[in-house]
């Protein structure tokens, strides 16, 4: 909770803040023990600096107020953790820049270790590293400040706008939760920290399950075109290479079914839908060598539903009041545009009755970038509800990097919300081995670490 209340503060907001964190302090213990990445990530989305309670004795609050209006004013995406000894290392970069949402640099001060990671957009992995070597073995005081000076000399981006103001003293909001949580007592004080983060994870779910009606009816065409298949791998003629085509075909079904049962958010069933691509494409492949066909060549599944199959060309269309755009549709379909007349359009519910998947909500953007990626996809979507959508910010911050090709790539520069849609490996590595370790940012390209 101390974390939440790290701001510059002065005068009468200083002594006010002192006196809810003892009130505190007293009545929910059990708060500061509660820590775990998302609340870091819930802080540093309001504030460029958080400090662990646990770890207050490496940066105190006064340096940390420092450290923050600093930030602020260089108007840069700089975030920066302080953490206790012992706090859990998995994944930590990486699962911190998701929680979060924001691109930028992240800075972390574990115990007596410190490392950093960053958006692409924002710095270069070479800067970054460097930034990091260029601090190793001062306190934590003055390696973060020293840090935070050179990076905003370097870095991209501008700071978010959650932050707002630098101020004199603690927002009204802020004053507001801090009296309900006093209220409530010390159970109450983590149920407000935590309150948002679970409003949006039950947005989640609730776009989530809207989604896997659409989906589940994808999985169930794939297993009933497995079921018509009249292909034995014992059969005369076969060989080993329709052997394998049959395997990767049922391969794909079964991984796009284990993935949808284990998917939790909207942005996991991209993974699935590749997975029937990459089935249809493998049944594609197992019929042209049957025929003696020549092989086809790799090619998106039709515009209209991508369970007619892989397309087989790119034919002229355009959407009701929309601009004329190519779309990769099956030989069906486009024999239907060739003769004037509709192609059968995969529709979903909406609240106006069934529609077009392309102009239906927001949740399927990531079914349909499974299907569409590489690129591909803004253009065909482009001037489309569905396409409006994805482009925005606010969408990768509710449904992450399923929707494809809308990202960092497409425009999202540093301080912008992109949600779970950033390159991993720009936070990659590790604290492993007792330190940061690892090589850090793996693969050996920046030696051993600590």
């Amino acid at each position: 909770m101390k974390a939440v209340l790290i701001r510059v503060l002065r005068g009468p907001a200083l002594v006010l803040a002192a006196a809810v964190l003892a009130v505190l302090s007293v009545s929910a213990p059990s708060a500061q023990a509660a820590t775990d990445v998302g609340t870091v990530a819930e802080a540093l989305r309001d504030n460029p600096v958080y400090v662990d309670p646990d770890a207050s004795g490496l940066l105190p609050s006064g340096a940390a107020d420092d450290l923050a209006k600093k930030i602020k004013d260089a108007d840069k995406p700089v975030f920066v953790a302080v953490l206790p000894e012992g706090f859990p290392t998995d994944n930590l970069f990486q699962n911190l820049r998701t929680e979060t949402g924001i691109t930028g640099l992240y800075a972390i001060r574990l115990g007596d270790g410190f490392d950093a990671r960053a958006d692409s957009s924002v710095l270069s992995r070479d800067a970054v590293q460097n930034l990091v070597t260029s601090v190793q073995g001062e306190d934590a005081t003055t390696q973060l400040n020293d840090f935070v000076d050179n990076a905003v000399r370097n870095m991209g981006g501008s700071a978010p706008a959650s932050w707002g103001d630098t101020g004199d003293g603690v927002s009204t909001g802020a004053l507001i939760g801090v009296g309900a949580a006093i209220v409530a007592g010390g159970s109450g004080a983590y149920v407000i920290a935590r309150r948002n983060r679970r409003r949006r994870e039950e947005e989640q779910r609730a776009a989530l399950d809207k989604l896997s009606v659409v989906v589940d009816e994808d999985i169930t065409a794939f297993g009933e075109e497995l079921d018509r298949l009249d292909f034995h791998p014992a059969e005369p003629g076969a060989d080993d290479a329709m052997r394998a085509d049959y395997e990767r075909a049922l391969d794909s079904y079964e991984k796009a079914k284990s993935l949808m049962a284990a998917a939790q958010r909207p942005e996991e069933v991209r993974g699935v839908t590749q997975a029937l691509d990459d089935g249809r494409f493998a049944l594609a492949r197992l019929g042209a060598r049957r025929e003696g066909r020549p092989l086809p060549e790799r090619r998106p599944p039709c515009f209209f539903d991508p369970r007619h199959g892989p397309s087989v060309t790119d034919m002229l269309w355009a959407p009701q009041d929309g601009a004329e755009r190519e779309v990769p549709v099956c030989a069906a379909d486009a024999a239907r545009l060739k003769d004037g007349a509709e192609p059968m359009v995969r529709e979903v519910e909406t609240d106006a009755g069934r529609r077009p998947y392309w102009e239906a909500g927001p949740a399927y953007g990531p079914w349909a970038g499974g299907y569409f990626g590489g690129g591909l996809l803004p253009g065909l979507l482009v001037g489309t509800l569905l396409g409006n959508l994805m482009a925005g910010p606010a969408y990768a911050a509710s449904y992450g990097a399923g929707y494809g090709d809308f990202g960092a790539d497409a425009g999202y520069g540093g301080g912008d919300v992109s949600g779970a849609d950033f390159e991993s490996g720009d936070f990659g590595g590790g604290f492993g081995g007792g330190g940061f370790g690892d090589g850090g940012f793996g693969g050996g390209d920046f030696g051993g670490g600590f």
